[in-house]
């Protein structure tokens, strides 16, 4: 297997470094209670007022019924390297303040940070995390009866990396091709947009 670690420019958490999304999952089942663990971490992220917007649909492999429930809810293409992983898990923003009923902008924000969380620890167990945009939000809201006021935003797929080989060509080309970031100078700016920031 390559090694998919990030070459930071400057150092950073090993986790952070090591963490990828690939698409050829080995089909293995996962520890039920190092999922437990993932999803703790998500549970200790920070959130707007403390009001811990996040939700998760959750379903393991081996629980062949459920699993085929959840992947139903991903978009085809994402669905035919999706069925390999070991769990996956469908996020849900609660849209309104608990306490005030008004409307919580930072919700899918703060679901964003809880599972930035669950994938870095998944890294550090030597799991892989791929989170993808291309769900069918209004059929998990047919299935699970998701209520109003709340909204799938995102699927994640966990498990452990497999051969890129397994893959077919379009999706094996993306798991082995270079992993580029833009540099910090395009996006830290300082005195005005686009000037990059004095920090040093």
């Amino acid at each position: 297997m390559i090694d998919r670690s990030a070459r930071p420019d400057h150092p950073i958490n090993d986790a952070i470094a090591a963490r990828w999304s690939p698409y050829a999952f080995d089909p293995r089942p996962l520890n039920p209670a190092d999922l437990r663990s993932l999803l703790e971490a998500a549970r200790w992220a920070p959130s707007s007022f403390n009001e811990q917007p996040w939700r998760y649909l959750a379903a393991m492999r081996q629980h062949t019924d459920a699993f085929t429930k959840l992947l139903s809810c991903l978009v085809e293409p994402n669905q035919v390297w999706a069925r390999q992983a070991s769990a996956l898990l469908l996020t849900v923003a609660s849209l309104t303040f608990s306490r005030t009923g008004q409307p919580n902008t930072m919700a899918r924000h703060d679901v964003g940070l809880a599972s930035a969380q669950l994938t870095v620890e998944a890294t550090g167990r030597g799991l892989a995390v791929h989170q993808m945009g291309g769900i069918l939000p209004d059929r998990a809201r047919e299935l699970y009866g998701i209520p109003a006021g709340f909204e799938a935003v995102t699927g994640l797929a966990i498990g452990y990396p497999a051969d890129p080989a397994t893959l077919p060509d379009e999706l094996r080309a993306r798991d082995t091709a270079p992993r580029r970031r833009r540099p910090q100078a395009e996006f830290v700016f300082g005195d005005a947009w686009g000037e990059p920031a004095a920090l040093d």
